[in-house]
């Protein structure tokens, strides 16, 4: 019987303990338990308070007719006329302002966009290629608007992945991004900046589904 070589001992080796694992240690640290804990609060209000703290600007609406107020009256405190909106289920808010959607995103005052979900934890808008222009109108507007509804309120990401495999099987968006309040860096001198690479404000109106 020849000697076996480094390799071949090496190959037996991890054939006998596929045989006899060994259990691990830690069985709950594989990723089969949620990391964080569902929190008890309100999914709406979690989200408020996280999108809040990194400098968003939320607001909530009880209903259609109400969101189309709230709409009006910021539209008229910050005097914005250039609205850039691409998506067909919010013309129906515009139209009902009497407003022409602007067609230059490049020159817009704000864009409007809705969302795949709320993350509740974290205070993110997730925006996938589903929507029309939703990445680039959400990214290169100096302002920008998400409507969102409380049905689509999530507390976590790993909801927000486990709902995309659900309603799309195998046919997942391209692009799915994940947008926390305005864009921030701290490259300059260590001194934190707003609106650099991204919109200097971002709103969120949520609606009561």
């Amino acid at each position: 019987m020849g000697v076996r070589s480094p390799k071949e001992n090496i190959l037996k080796k991890i054939r006998q303990a596929l045989v006899n694992p060994v259990p691990l240690p830690f069985p709950e640290s594989e990723g089969n338990q949620p990391f964080f804990h569902t929190s008890e609060e309100d999914l709406s209000i979690l989200f408020a308070k996280q999108f809040s703290s990194l400098e968003g600007k939320f607001k909530f609406a009880n209903n259609q007719q109400e969101l189309i107020e709230q709409f009006y009256q910021l539209l008229e405190h910050k005097a914005w006329k250039k609205i850039y909106c691409k998506e067909p289920k919010l013309l129906p808010l515009l139209n009902a302002l009497n407003i022409t959607p602007f067609d230059n995103l490049a020159d817009c005052d704000v864009s409007i966009t809705s969302c795949k979900n709320l993350v509740a934890r974290t205070g993110s808008i997730v925006l996938s290629s589903e929507q029309e222009m939703g990445r680039t109108a959400s990214v290169y507007a100096p302002i920008h608007i998400c409507i969102a509804f409380t049905n689509q309120v999530v507390f976590d990401l790993q909801d927000v992945f486990s709902s995309i495999k659900s309603n799309h099987n195998s046919h997942l968006p391209s692009l799915i991004t994940f947008a926390s309040g305005p864009s921030r860096t701290a490259d300059i001198e260590k001194t934190l900046v707003t609106g650099v690479h991204g919109p200097k404000e971002v709103y969120c109106f949520l609606v009561e589904d």
